[in-house]
């Protein structure tokens, strides 16, 4: 029986310990979509407690929390920083067998070095007070954390209207080991369905832009000023958050039309908001092929779903779920389009629902061209598929119908600098995968041709997938 957590977790086979141990483990981080706070690392944040740096945003944790039946004041509410922890760690031990737990454990063990330890109610104090020391040093500062955990690329989620102040003060300096980079993220541009919202986003947007929204080509106008401002600051990414693809019919008349009467005040109705979507989302696309960006969706979230928390609470607090929305037909019909234009950029799609695994794994198969090596790809296990048995299927289906060897890899997704064992935790069940076909006779036995494809998967694959700018050093890469 192996211990829990011990160097060959998750690796059952001789096989795949080799792969993990030589080929894997020390491969670097390119962490090309998450969601962590730019400004805290401008400021090389060091965080007062375990609690700060853990729990605060996790909505992951939250949810367990509250299936355990631990009061709202515990979770997000007022209780202090040293209480959420503890009613944290009276959970721990109820999340046997979800995610969670490895996450947990795996997240003391690197960077905090605690090993051996369970986290519960007797062991809740010694683990806070060990950890708050710790978060006092240098290495545990938000870029110390990056060195530490061997991170050469961040990309973070940046609206339009952002000045990217941060991101300018970062490159500017030398005190952040790893190349953080904006990525473009339109979405609020595309949420028309309450017009006094969207409207006071567009003035915001005028603002960035410095640029009057009167007409649908104004604000196209203004987004591309903006995904220039953006280019010039290193971004090569776009990211679409959206419960389906949009591919409806329209003239650009009916466009016009629809944006005039929601820039009035008036609300439409779902036909014209899905015309809308359909229109915006292909010029933006438009924009990212003419600057051979990479584009991503993502696709299936059905959001603030429980009303009352939505206003207590706002978005984003542990209230989404998995939606069952219509992709295949849509989604072929834009990327048609676009590839019929040729204007289809390198684009990753990510699914929620894990029905459509073998539906995005076979269409991104349809619009590969030859250009560039996996230009069509099956993203990586997303937000409820991010476990051992979400990214196992997620492995195997792009392993069924496409090129697991050129896949980009494992990304964070994350608002936690501590999310970074998850790289670990993908590696482990990929090797495992490939180790275990090697010991079956399914993959001959040449850890040379493998390891080198693990090593492409963990890393390099996406190095020369997002063509970066050259860096201060003259590194086209990672500096």
């Amino acid at each position: 029986m192996q211990p829990f957590l011990s160097e060959d977790f998750l690796l059952y086979t001789e096989t795949s310990r080799r792969l993990y141990h030589d080929y894997a483990k020390h491969q670097p981080i390119f962490d090309y979509h998450c969601h962590l706070p730019v400004a805290e690392i401008a400021a090389d944040k060091k965080f007062a407690n375990l609690t700060q740096i853990w729990l605060y945003g996790d909505h992951y944790k939250w949810r367990a929390m509250r299936a355990n039946g631990i009061d709202e004041k515990f979770i997000t509410g007022e209780a202090s920083d040293h209480e959420k922890f503890l009613a944290w760690a009276s959970t721990v031990p109820k999340t046997l067998r979800n995610p969670l737990y490895h996450w947990t454990h795996l997240e003391l063990k690197k960077p905090f070095g605690i090993e051996g330890v369970l986290l519960n109610e007797k062991t809740a104090d010694a683990i806070y007070a060990r950890c708050n020391e710790m978060l006092g040093k240098a290495e545990f500062s938000t870029c110390g954390l990056l060195r530490q955990m061997n991170v050469k690329v961040v990309c973070t989620t940046d609206d339009p209207t952002d000045s990217l102040e941060h991101h300018r003060k970062i490159a500017s300096g030398a005190f952040c080991p790893a190349r953080v980079l904006p990525a473009f993220r339109p979405d609020k541009a595309m949420a028309i369905e309450n017009p006094g919202v969207y409207n006071g986003y567009l003035d915001q947007l005028e603002q960035s832009a410095d640029r009057a929204i009167a007409t649908y080509q104004d604000l196209i106008g203004a987004l591309q000023l903006r995904h220039d401002y953006f280019h010039q600051h290193g971004c090569r990414l776009s990211d679409h958050g959206l419960e389906q693809p949009y591919a409806d019919d329209f003239t650009q008349k009916e466009i016009e039309t629809i944006f005039a009467q929601v820039r009035s005040g008036k609300a439409v109705d779902s036909a014209k908001a899905h015309q809308f979507k359909s229109a915006i989302l292909l010029d933006l696309a438009r924009m990212d092929a003419q600057k051979n960006w990479t584009q991503q969706f993502h696709f299936g979230a059905l959001r603030n779903t429980n009303d009352a928390a939505m206003q207590k609470l706002g978005p984003d607090t542990g209230y989404d779920s998995i939606g069952d929305f219509e992709i295949a037909r849509p989604l072929a019909r834009f990327l048609n389009i676009l590839a019929s234009e040729n204007r289809l950029a390198k684009t990753i799609l990510y699914n929620l629902n894990p029905r459509d695994n073998e539906l995005l794994a076979a269409m991104t198969g349809n619009y590969q061209d030859g250009s560039v090596p996996g230009k069509m790809q099956f993203g990586a296990a997303w937000w409820f598929n991010d476990q051992k048995e979400g990214m196992e299927r997620q492995i195997s289906a792009l392993s069924n119908l496409g090129l697991l060897s050129r896949f980009v890899g494992m990304l964070t997704d994350s608002r936690s600098f501590l999310s970074y064992p998850r790289h670990e935790y993908f590696r482990r069940i990929l090797c495992n995968l490939f180790g275990k076909d090697v010991e079956n006779g399914e993959l001959p036995n040449d850890l040379e041709l493998i390891g080198r494809t693990i090593a492409d998967i963990c890393y390099n694959n996406a190095l020369g997938y997002f063509e970066f700018p050259l860096d201060s050093h003259g590194h086209a890469g990672p500096g």
